[in-house]
């Protein structure tokens, strides 16, 4: 051995700081694009969707009723949902809109 002892650097703030920020951007970059960007993007969807409801339209709303778009409001609809029978429903709870008189979709057939 030859008697001198060399003393090593402990590692600094800053250094310790640069190490944990680059993983925690990333992880906060792949959270965006992976969850947070496509909701924002269904939701526009949505908000457009239901902006574009007119008379005639069938929709389909949040619990599960199926009728033709007969009055048009700010923020409600009339749907008749038979003959005769109206009822009043919110904008926001519109599910589905089907087109123009396009009832419910045709079952596939067992083969």
């Amino acid at each position: 051995m030859n008697g001198f002892a060399y003393a090593q650097a402990a590692p600094g703030a800053v250094d310790m700081f640069s190490s944990l920020l680059v993983p925690t951007i990333l992880i906060i970059g792949i959270m965006y694009f992976l969850m947070i960007r496509p909701q924002q993007k269904r939701l526009k969807d949505h908000r457009d969707m239901v902006a574009a409801i007119r008379k005639g339209d069938t929709v389909v709303t949040a619990g599960g009723i199926v009728g033709k778009v007969t009055k048009v409001d700010d923020h409600e609809l009339q749907v008749e949902i038979a003959d005769n029978v109206r009822i009043k429903v919110l904008r926001s709870t519109i599910s589905e809109v089907r087109g123009k008189g396009e009832g419910a979709p045709a079952s596939k057939a067992a083969s």
